[in-house]
């Protein structure tokens, strides 16, 4: 072993300081296996005080290094380049609860903690940690910051932005930045923790955060919804938030492509309506009060919705099991493309209004560029987020459809672009869209992040190659 990757080890201890191949490897390639890179090292710290000791010394010896926290990022943002000099900072043996303080809603957590030992917590208290995730089995607090994470809670909740009231940050000088503080109110001055939160380990390593918590519900009613069209899911979308304003915790949209997928690769998938349809909408109503409340709510929207004719049929759960299940199936939308082949991924947003719009105008701009390439469109109808993604067609050749994703994305990004959408909405910039933000944001923009940049990280240690 080199002489400073033996002192980057001594911090850690042995056992935590990883260097043979076959221990490295899971660290280098993300979930849809489309990057790849190498790595001089993986350190595991235990503390805030190895995290310092490591940043530090990476200062003085100009080494790159890469913060990870569960590798489930979708963009790149957690995985070296292939030049092997970086090492890499897996945050997974900080994994402690500090604190969880019923009274004042708020949980004080480890970067390593993953986020569904986090909601099991919450709920163990008789409280509620909103943010939720396809890979919440996996995927840890620090990641979840550090790329501003979205998914299906944010149209009440927010993104985990909204629901973060303090950090404590290592910086890339070995400083730590303490601001775990619990309060919903300070105005002494910048607010600081923004800087990091979606920075995606570009200034520094989140080591520990202060969370929001919420009431859990008192009741829960779900619905699986078959409509026409991304229009009547919009005009329902419009129903239902007005007659049940923040009890609609959930408004999913998804076409009958990825719906057919999982079908087809869950094992033990049912279709929850007897007839295919279109388009659906899983949608969630949560009551503070009671199961009768939200289920009266529910009742209420549906039966709206049926008289307006804008809903073809629906499914209620009729228990934990089935709700359960209902979710299974939207959350394994995005997985369920692998088997079908190559995919190529847009994470956009655009305004709630214009989603029908945009839908069809998508749709016609892959037409053109590939006509039997299969739209496989899902996502947060209720927030603006669509995953609109592009399956290649059945039979066609792996490497050459993947070789039209910058065609594709350029065209459903000028898209995006038309309604004033942003073309990165939950997933972050990682390696993946660092150059189209580059060519696409403000310069003013690019200027200030480059700014910013420089000032926190004037040696370039930080996550080299990542967001700018």
């Amino acid at each position: 072993m080199e002489p400073i990757l033996s002192r980057f080890a001594a911090i850690v201890g042995a056992n935590n300081a990883l260097s043979d191949p076959s221990d490295v490897v899971p660290y280098l390639a993300e979930p849809r296996d489309l990057f790849h890179g190498r790595a001089a090292m993986v350190l595991r710290p235990g503390s805030t005080d190895e995290v310092a000791a490591i940043l530090k010394l990476a200062s003085e010896t100009a080494t790159l290094i890469v913060p990870q926290g569960g590798n489930t990022g979708l963009v790149g943002g957690q995985i070296p380049d292939n030049s092997g000099r970086a090492i890499i900072v897996s945050m997974s043996r900080m994994n402690r609860i500090r604190e969880l303080d019923a009274s004042a809603s708020t949980v004080t957590v480890e970067a390593g903690v993953v986020l569904q030992r986090l909601r099991e917590a919450a709920d163990e208290a008789g409280l509620l940690f909103p943010l939720s995730l396809g890979a919440q089995g996996s995927c840890q607090i620090g990641g979840n910051l550090s790329s501003n994470a979205g998914g299906t809670g944010a149209l009440v909740h927010g993104t985990a932005r909204d629901l973060c009231l303090g950090v404590e940050v290592v910086l890339p000088t070995g400083e730590v930045f303490d601001d775990l503080r619990k309060l919903k109110k300070d105005n002494t001055g910048y607010d600081l923790k923004n800087l990091f939160v979606g920075a995606e380990g570009t200034l520094g390593i989140i080591t520990a955060a202060v969370l929001k918590l919420v009431p859990r519900p008192k009741g829960r009613e779900l619905a699986w919804i078959g409509l026409g069209s991304p229009r009547a899911a919009l005009d329902l979308f419009r129903r239902a938030n007005d007659r049940a304003g923040p009890a609609l915790t959930a408004f999913e949209l998804c076409a009958r492509n990825p719906l057919d997928f999982v079908l087809r690769h869950q094992e033990g998938a049912t279709d929850p309506l007897a007839a295919p349809h279109p388009w659906y909408v899983l949608a969630e109503i949560s009551s503070g009060r009671s199961a009768q409340d939200a289920r009266a709510l529910m009742e209420e929207i549906l039966t709206d919705g049926f008289e307006a004719g804008l809903l073809a049929d629906a499914a209620v759960a009729q228990n934990l099991a089935q709700q359960a299940a209902f979710w299974l199936m939207r959350e394994e939308m995005s997985w369920a493309q692998k088997p079908e082949g190559a995919s190529i991924k847009h994470d956009i947003s655009v305004p709630v209004s214009a989603i029908p719009a945009f839908i069809e105008q998508a749709d016609k701009a892959v037409a053109r560029i590939s006509a039997d390439a299969r739209v496989v469109c899902f996502g947060h109808m209720g927030d603006g987020n669509l995953h609109y993604n592009v399956s290649q067609p059945v039979g066609a050749d792996r490497v050459g459809f993947l070789a039209l994703y910058r065609d594709m994305n350029d065209a459903v990004h000028a898209v995006v672009r038309e309604f004033g959408g942003s073309f990165s909405a939950e997933h972050g910039i990682g390696s993946m869209k660092r150059d189209e933000l580059a060519r696409t944001a403000p310069p003013v923009a690019l200027d200030l992040m480059r700014r910013i940049k420089q000032n926190f990280d004037p040696a370039g240690i930080m996550n080299p190659g990542k967001v700018i």
